[in-house]
């Protein structure tokens, strides 16, 4: 058996997934029948975010925003949250109760969940939805073109201006801080796409999911992505590979990609894997 360090996040799913104790990774969250979807995401304290960094009505915000990118690369209008915290003792009211108005500014009301005493602050949401059509990871096909919603690399390149107290790109750390909300591109782009996620990991990661359900090649055109302004200022590094975008990467026909408005980053071919061999972005075991 290895360590999670050496596994990381796609190797213990897909260990999970051969033990038939997991199922359902061909979409971005749990297709339950009916048009009913639900997602869940969990932010740990030290792990995904640092109090000293984020306000907690940030911290609401954000994480009411990764569940609901999950909602729109399921193709979902939100039905509410579901929302588990765990608070140390010393929590202060007034301060939770910001965490929960961040969490309102998504548009999805908080309609249950579960509060408990913890050592660090923990937050877990459970995001429900209603969707016409799911296209999932797995539907990709040779021929298809690429599409991203917007620009990629600003949260990553914000996140590092934080760790290495870098002044000056407070539109950056914002953006780290405050992800974009796609709904509604993503109940449009649900309708044609055959193949949908968000760009949760690093737009390598991510196209990999897509790639390995699909069994198909996706060619990632560099000179065409679309990345945010200033980042090269921040470091010499692929923040556009690195995650937190939350933007969509849809695989669609070329009729459709070429009307969807969106920018064409690549293509889908026959074979396996992700071309370039870029760094695959963000994994929570470090592997």
């Amino acid at each position: 058996m290895k360590p999670l360090s050496e596994l990381g996040e796609l190797g213990l799913l897909a260990e999970l997934e051969r033990r038939g104790l997991v199922s359902g990774l061909d979409a971005e969250g749990a297709v339950l029948g009916d048009g009913l979807v639900a997602t869940k995401d969990l932010l740990v304290e030290g792990i995904h975010f640092r109090r000293e960094w984020t306000s907690w009505r940030d911290l609401g915000y954000k994480a009411a925003a990764v569940n609901l990118s999950d909602l729109a690369a399921l193709g979902a209008e939100p039905l509410g949250l579901l929302v588990g915290l765990g608070l140390p003792r010393d929590s202060d009211e007034t301060a939770v109760v910001e965490l929960y108005e961040g969490l309102a500014e998504g548009g999805a009301a908080v309609v249950g969940g579960d509060l408990t005493a913890a050592d660090e602050l923990v937050i877990s949401v459970t995001a429900l939805g209603r969707s016409e059509r799911v296209p999932g990871r797995a539907g990709a096909l040779p021929g298809d073109l690429l599409i991203v919603t917007g620009e990629l690399g600003a949260a990553a390149a914000g996140l590092y201006a934080l760790q290495h107290g870098l002044a000056g790109f407070d539109d950056l750390v914002e953006r780290h801080r405050r992800p974009p909300l796609r709904l509604e591109e993503g109940r449009r782009l649900s309708r044609s796409a055959h193949a949908l996620v968000d760009l949760s990991d690093g737009l390598i990661a991510d196209a990999r999911r897509i790639a390995d359900r699909s069994g198909c090649r996706l060619e990632i055109d560099v000179e065409a992505v679309p990345q945010a302004p200033r980042i090269e200022q921040v470091a010499d590094l692929p923040f556009w590979t690195l995650g937190e975008d939350y933007e969509l990467l849809a695989a669609l026909t070329p009729e459709d990609a070429r009307a969807s408005g969106f920018p064409i980053v690549g293509r889908v071919e026959s074979g396996s894997g992700v071309d370039p061999d870029l760094p695959l972005g963000w994994d929570s075991f470090g592997a």
